[in-house]
């Protein structure tokens, strides 16, 4: 019993705690839940079928080659762009004057004097050198044998390898140079009408990639719908008690925003309404155990009263009795034991402590109300919240969806109001006019290109002839140098080396004209590519060029013909294009168009947002406490349980039943009777001690078992007494607290939830329009592909065509000019492999002996 009272307190406190926990942190702090991954739309199928693909310079191992030559033609050509030349040539052809071309390409006329007279004297040089071979005076044998040869032989020997190294190099760099020129050609040119097939595709499917990103509203809205709600829901809740897991399990929730809402309002209520139910619950098991107690302890007080009456006349009885025996002579050693036996009479005196009939008759016929029912229907009424909350936002749930619909007709506006197909029109004429027009120029590059392909590798290939008829030439004649004992004898293999060299110098003078014609041709074409196209085009001038009015014929007014706007220009288009503008922004529109104005979330939120701002519903009305209960409570309050002197109570629990231990006195008594000789004495005492005996197992015991017994509900009223009123007080001010803030918490918290759901599906707004609008401009119905494709011409042309063009004459030139000192070196050359004509032989005493007369020896001719 003891230990159940102290469980009770424990609860109670606990109760207590919990419940100021509760009033002091209000419930409706609660912050928005963090936007989970679910959170972020996604959009799929795109309109990426039409695209420009961007194109970019590729590193290469010959950027080094690409990067000297465009240094060369710089130097060439250090002009600017003619804009004077061009406007005229543009507008007026007849009237170009050569004077002006000739000096704008100064460099190039400079070039060609000096190709000019490199194909005339080249050829003009060999004849000559084939008349000399004819009359044996070029080319032929030495005269006389000299010790300066041999260095003069290995002189001439590197001299030849070195150009022939170098030779080598150009040619290879020529062939690679070539094969890519080829390589890039077909493709570049392939490109020019599939990108503006492309570009026409796309500004003509402009309507319906609209009509693809308006209908992507589908995913937001799916999202909304399923954010407020329409599955079914089942199993258990972890937030709800077992009870309403019951209730609430394969119920079909009519939203699930409303759910959301009812379990939210109850999970941040809860801590406090269930506290104030278990302190209510606490003051009614006082009210009960405490009247239990009243009664036991009136009844207990009454018993041990009646019980001391009829025990005090035995007692007496049995101590005059005890004291005469004890006091008879013939009773040996007794006087030991007579004094106890003297003092042996009643101890406590129950009918003396303070009555509780007053207490009693307050209390009578408590508790009036059934607090354990009371109790149950609070909490079953706080647990419905969800539920009646489900069936509150029915009806706005409903409106919501209705909004959703009118949301959907107002994006298709976005669609139907879009202004670009009447106008993008000219444009798309205007480029397939382009793509027609091109074909013929297209056609007739790739054959030129045919041709110079054909052409380069032909001479590619002669120069690598005559690469190995030097290389040929120098072994042979290197290797019969090293066999001919005798500068004058004959050597077959030195001979043979001669003629191979001779060979390759002949092969140099039949075709150096016809390289130089090539390198000259690619020149002046590749050369005027780069530096008045492509130069111009990297520094933004042509742009310019186009930009300045009267520049261009009224035939070619890019801006009229792509309808760009009135006060825009090649240039400001392009580089808006490139920025990702939208076709609107630059297209020539009877009327401006914002699209940012059209997709502003206010415009197709307004009604959503007004209509949960606007609902309002009552889901916090709990009755913990009815008035019956309460007045029970105000009665037991009042009744005077804390009135009681429960300390007089204690005062005469401490105080045994009879003051001289019976059991003792007995035990006493059965001590003297062994000691005792006379047995009638002894048989008398063996009698007063088992009367003893019998009293205290009679009388004395069950008194005891009615003082425990009242001891234990006086100490449960002397501890609940002090702290009546005050709990009692503390109870009813703060169930009537809970009663009240509950509807106000669950409207804040109601508030909270609708105000969070509603950022929540604004998000999803905010995610679509700001997906439309990045989609217009980057995708749908973007400009940059204009922008792309201009990117795209200057790659192909100028990174991929023009640079590896130029690379392969710079490479053929270096091969051609290299063969004049290749021809020089192979002719002195082949006259060291041939044997001396007259073998002078000289030694060391030549310079001492002025007078020595050297030995004539026959020569073999």
């Amino acid at each position: 019993a003891p230990g159940s009272l102290l469980a009770t307190a424990g609860a109670m406190r606990a109760a207590g705690l919990l419940l100021a926990w509760a009033l002091l942190h209000p419930a409706a702090t609660q912050q928005c839940h963090p936007t989970s991954p679910g959170g972020v739309l996604r959009f799929t199928d795109r309109h990426a079928e039409i695209r420009v693909p961007a194109l970019h310079r590729v590193p290469s191992s010959l950027d080094p080659l690409y990067g000297l030559v465009r240094r060369c033609l710089d130097l060439i050509q250090q002009n600017p762009l003619p804009t004077e030349l061009l406007r005229t040539a543009l507008n007026d052809p007849g009237s170009v004057r050569t004077s002006q071309v000739v000096q704008y390409e100064l460099g190039y006329v400079v070039c060609a004097a000096v190709a000019l007279l490199f194909t005339v004297a080249v050829p003009v040089a060999g004849m000559c050198f084939c008349y000399c071979r004819s009359r044996r005076r070029c080319g032929g044998r030495l005269r006389a044998h000299r010790r300066s040869l041999a260095c003069r032989r290995r002189c001439l020997l590197a001299c030849l390898s070195f150009t022939s190294l170098i030779i080598l190099i150009s040619v290879t760099c020529a062939f690679v140079t070539s094969q890519r020129v080829n390589g890039q050609m077909e493709p570049g040119l392939g490109a020019v009408p599939s990108t503006l097939r492309t570009l026409r595709q796309h500004l003509a499917n402009v309507p319906q990639g609209v009509q693809m990103v308006v209908d992507k509203f589908e995913v937001p809205r799916k999202q909304i719908i399923s954010d407020l709600g329409g599955k079914r829901r089942a199993g258990q809740h972890p937030e709800l008690p077992p009870g309403m897991n019951e209730v609430l399990t394969g119920r079909r929730c009519l939203a699930g925003l409303s759910r959301s809402v009812g379990l939210s309002i109850h999970a941040q209520l809860k801590a406090m309404t269930y506290a104030a139910l278990a302190d209510l619950q606490d003051r009614a098991a006082d009210l009960q155990t405490s009247l239990h107690h009243l009664q036991i302890l009136d009844r207990t007080a009454r018993a041990l009263a009646a019980a001391r009456a009829e025990l005090e006349p035995a007692l007496r009885e049995r101590r005059h009795r005890v004291v005469a025996l004890l006091d008879d002579p013939r009773c040996t050693s007794c006087a030991s034991v007579l004094g106890r036996a003297q003092s042996l009479e009643l101890g406590a005196d129950y009918g003396q402590v303070p009555s509780v009939e007053k207490v009693l008759k307050a209390l009578a016929g408590l508790p009036r109300s059934d607090f354990a029912e009371m109790i149950r229907q609070g909490n079953g009424t706080f647990n419905s919240i969800p539920e009646l909350a489900v069936e509150r936002m029915a009806q706005v749930i409903q409106d919501l969806r209705d909004d959703l619909a009118r949301t959907a007709e107002k994006v298709q506006s976005i669609a139907d109001g879009f202004p670009l197909p009447d106008y993008t029109r000219p444009a798309s004429e205007a480029l397939l006019k382009a793509e027609e027009r091109s074909q013929p120029y297209l056609r007739e590059a790739e054959r030129f290109e045919r041709y110079r392909w054909i052409a380069g590798t032909v001479l590619c290939s002669i120069i690598l002839l005559i690469l190995a008829c030097n290389v040929t030439g120098m072994a042979l004649g290197a290797y019969g140098l090293s066999k001919r004992e005798d500068p004058s004898d004959y050597e077959c293999r030195g001979e043979a080396g001669a003629k191979f060299l001779l060979v390759g110098v002949g092969l140099a003078f039949l075709f150096s004209w016809l390289l130089i014609l090539l390198v000259f041709a690619t020149f002046l074409v590749g050369g005027n590519i780069q530096t008045l196209v492509c130069r111009n085009w990297v520094n933004q001038e042509i742009y310019k060029f186009i930009d300045t009015p009267g520049n261009l014929p009224p035939s070619m007014n890019l801006t009229r013909q792509l309808n760009l706007r009135r006060d825009s220009n090649l240039s400001s288009a392009y580089r808006e294009c490139k920025s990702g503008a939208g076709l609107w922004e630059v297209l020539q529109l009877d009327r401006s168009y914002e699209l940012d104005e059209h997709l502003k979330t206010p415009k197709y939120t307004a009604d959503f947002q007004k209509r949960l701002a606007d609902f309002t519903a009552n889901l916090g009305e709990v009755r913990l406490l009815r008035s019956e209960g309460r007045q029970d409570l105000e009665t037991f309050a009042r009744s005077g349980v804390d009135e009681v002197d429960y300390g007089r109570f204690q005062e005469e629990m401490k105080n045994p039943v009879v003051q001289t231990s019976l059991p003792g006195l007995a035990r006493n008594l059965e001590g003297l009777q062994k000691m005792q000789r006379n047995s009638t004495v002894a048989g008398r005492l063996a009698a007063e001690a088992r009367a003893l005996w019998h009293m205290q197992n009679s009388t004395v015991q069950s008194q005891e078992a009615l003082v425990a017994k009242l001891g234990e509900s006086v100490q449960f009223l002397s501890r609940l007494a002090p702290h009546l009123k005050e709990r009692v007080k503390r109870t009813l001010a703060t169930t009537a607290s809970v009663e009240a803030r509950l509807p106000l918490q669950a409207q804040q918290i109601l508030r909270q939830e609708l105000g969070c759901f509603t950022r929540k599906e604004l998000r999803y707004f905010t995610q679509y329009l700001n997906w439309v609008g990045q989609t217009l401009r980057e995708d749908v119905a973007s400009c940059q592909p204009l922008a792309t494709a201009l990117d795209n011409g200057r790659v192909i042309l100028c990174d991929r065509i023009v640079d590896p063009w130029n690379a392969f004459w710079f490479s053929l030139g270096c091969c051609t000019f290299f063969l004049i000192p290749n021809i020089i070196f192979a002719v002195r050359l082949t006259k060291h492999f041939r044997p001396i004509r007259n073998r002078l032989i000289s030694t060391g005493s030549e310079e001492t002996c002025p007078f020595h007369i050297p030995r004539v020896t026959a020569l073999k001719i």
